[in-house]
């Protein structure tokens, strides 16, 4: 069973990072929402870094899909919603505590 280009991707940058696999879902869904929210001039309590998560979330488990159906002929879906699960908590709390002004309030010192 020969991996496609993105498992291998995957298994090189797990091995460089030395991360497991959960906390590379953790790093990559913040670091698409901040890296996005810079880039586009939007701030975090806008909808479109939480979107670009939610993209690259769904992107990377339909690349897992496909791979997973070629492989082992049936979707492993409980891994996804893991996966789906730890990549888009944080952001999704980074963006609820936005738009409730906490972080604007607690980046004034006033928590």
């Amino acid at each position: 069973m020969e991996l496609s280009a993105y498992q291998v991707f995957k298994t090189v940058v797990q091995g460089a990072t030395a991360l497991d696999k959960d906390a590379l879902h953790i790093y990559v869904g913040l670091g698409v929402m901040f890296g996005t929210a810079l880039l586009s001039g939007r701030p975090l309590r806008s909808p479109l870094p939480w979107c670009a998560v939610l993209a690259a979330a769904c992107l990377g488990e339909a690349l897992d899909f496909r791979d997973d159906m070629r492989s082992f002929g049936a979707w492993h879906w409980q891994g996804s919603l893991h996966d789906l699960w730890n990549t888009l908590f944080w952001p999704s709390a980074i963006l609820l505590l936005a738009r409730l002004g906490v972080l604007e309030r607690l980046a004034r010192g006033r928590g």
